[in-house]
């Protein structure tokens, strides 16, 4: 009866999660779909409690008080632009969770070894069984290990190395990912001498390092599988430049999904390897599309940059032409059709509700007013399309990369708000560029540009941008929530 109730509550929730995943597709049914994985969570934990197996329930019920705390701390505190960085440091979490429990599941299965040693017998040998008063004194997890064959041990063994593995490359990747994301490492793309061939022998090593703990070496495999992990987790993401980081955090998401799945196995939950792969499927197949919006290899990114430009990046000449508010409001004022780009600059400025207050102000007088939206703008897979839900933008007048590129030449002014990579010609014009083969926003083809930036920098990434010094580009200097909020008094 037990088990029927949590195989009953389990189908439930993986119901629940399937419809979460589904409606956060789109933005009208996103908010819905948020309360479904909510309950589908709840019901996930209430059946895992009092389901078969349950044991240290207070322990339990004071580490989901104490976690329940902590993430609404968070969620409470932590602003929308530090979104990335704690999506990739939750990913490390699950990470580090796959690692101990893969070596918690064979340290169990070393002690009901030992107790089946003990007795004189061998664990899964066919009609081999410990004492009663010895099984009972087990935990529920050594308890599901006892009654395990020959064949399903060596399951378990497979399924522990491999959870401790990708564990393992999820943590150190995920912890570098929130290090570069919160600019607390640097976001360039920094290897050791050896770059690929380090990463490549370091996965021979630990392919064989499984080979060795499958043959019953000993446990001393996994710690050095483990370290061996680590390292290339911290190497792939060390060498993934900045350009690249929105990709990361999906493909860490893919990751951290399997890691779960392993997880599920080790321990024989049903929902955890359901849940782990629709995680891991939905971030591998989200990464895929970003890459090839960028026209970018998804081995190439994952692999930390092979196969990029090996030549010298063409030198930008010119220089920046500065505007002031009032010019940038007199042409607006002039304009028929506006275009703004949002990028990862009007995140840092909080600028989106100024955004939307401009739009509508915009729009009120009759001027056709739509956003461009690049498939990475930002840190984060739709980090844009959140904003502007935010700050109550239409969705109708969010338009994809491929649904407005054509229209730039027929746009009167586009308005670039903190992007850089995205809207780079050098990703058409410039072979050796980093992002070359790039598709991008084709602003420069619209009549006139305004770029609101904080400076002349190279903005994330370190790439250098020939947009802005383009005739038809001048330079609104200043912070974006700023800028935008003195044009707001001007549009007359």
């Amino acid at each position: 009866m037990e088990y029927g109730f949590t195989i009953a509550a389990y189908a439930v929730a993986a119901v629940l999660f399937i419809l979460s995943l589904g409606g956060l597709s789109g933005q009208e049914s996103a908010k819905r779909a948020v309360w479904y994985g909510i309950v589908g969570m709840a019901v996930a934990i209430v059946a895992t409690l009092i389901g078969p197996g349950q044991g240290l329930a207070i322990v339990s019920l004071v580490l989901i008080a104490l976690g329940a705390g902590v993430g609404y701390q968070l969620a409470t505190k932590v602003q929308m632009t530090q979104m990335p960085e704690l999506v990739a440091i939750m990913h490390s979490l699950v990470g580090l969770a796959a690692v101990f429990v893969g070596f918690n599941a064979d340290l169990m299965i070393n002690v009901v070894a030992g107790l089946y040693a003990e007795n004189g017998a061998t664990l899964g040998a066919a009609g081999a069984s410990l004492p009663k008063e010895v099984y009972e004194g087990l935990s529920s997890f050594g308890q599901l290990i006892a009654k395990k064959t020959g064949v399903e041990i060596g399951i378990l063994r497979v399924e522990l190395v491999l959870g401790i593995w990708i564990g393992a490359v999820t943590f150190t990747g995920s912890v570098i990912a929130y290090g570069k994301l919160a600019g607390k490492v640097d976001s360039g793309a920094k290897k050791l001498p050896g770059g690929h061939m380090l990463n490549a022998t370091a996965a021979l090593l630990s392919l064989v390092l499984v080979f060795m703990y499958l043959s019953g070496v000993g446990s001393w495999t996994l710690i050095a599988l483990t370290i061996l992990a680590l390292f290339i987790g911290y190497h792939l993401i060390m060498g993934i430049g900045g350009a690249d980081m929105p990709v990361v955090v999906s493909m860490l998401n893919s990751y951290s999904g399997w890691a779960a799945a392993a997880i599920g196995f080790s321990l024989g939950n049903d929902l955890l390897i359901v849940v782990g792969a629709l995680v891991g499927s939905s971030g591998a197949i989200l990464s895929y599309i970003m890459c090839k919006a960028m026209n970018r290899s998804f081995v190439s990114v994952i692999l930390g940059g092979f196969g990029g430009a090996t030549g010298p990046a063409a030198e930008v000449e010119g220089e920046q032409v500065p505007i002031d508010a009032d010019g940038v409001a007199s042409a607006l004022n002039e304009a028929d059709s506006v275009v703004i780009v949002p990028g990862y600059g009007m995140a840092v400025a909080q600028a989106q509700q100024a955004v939307s207050e401009l739009t509508k102000k915009l729009r009120d007088k009759g001027k056709e007013v739509r956003f461009a939206i690049h498939p990475v703008a930002g840190r984060l897979p739709d980090h844009m399309n959140v904003l502007l839900a935010e700050a109550k933008v239409p969705y109708d007048i969010v338009l994809e990369m491929d649904e407005i590129n054509d229209d730039f030449p027929d746009t009167d002014v586009v308005i670039v708000i903190g992007s850089n990579d995205i809207v780079n010609p050098s990703a058409q014009d410039d072979p050796n560029s980093p992002i070359a083969g790039m598709p991008v926003l084709e602003v420069w083809k619209s009549k006139q540009v305004f770029v609101s930036k904080r400076g002349q920098g190279a903005g994330y990434s370190g790439i250098e941008n020939p947009l802005f010094f383009k005739e038809n580009t001048r330079m609104f200097y200043g912070d974006a929530k700023d800028s935008v909020t003195a044009l707001l008094s001007r549009i007359d």
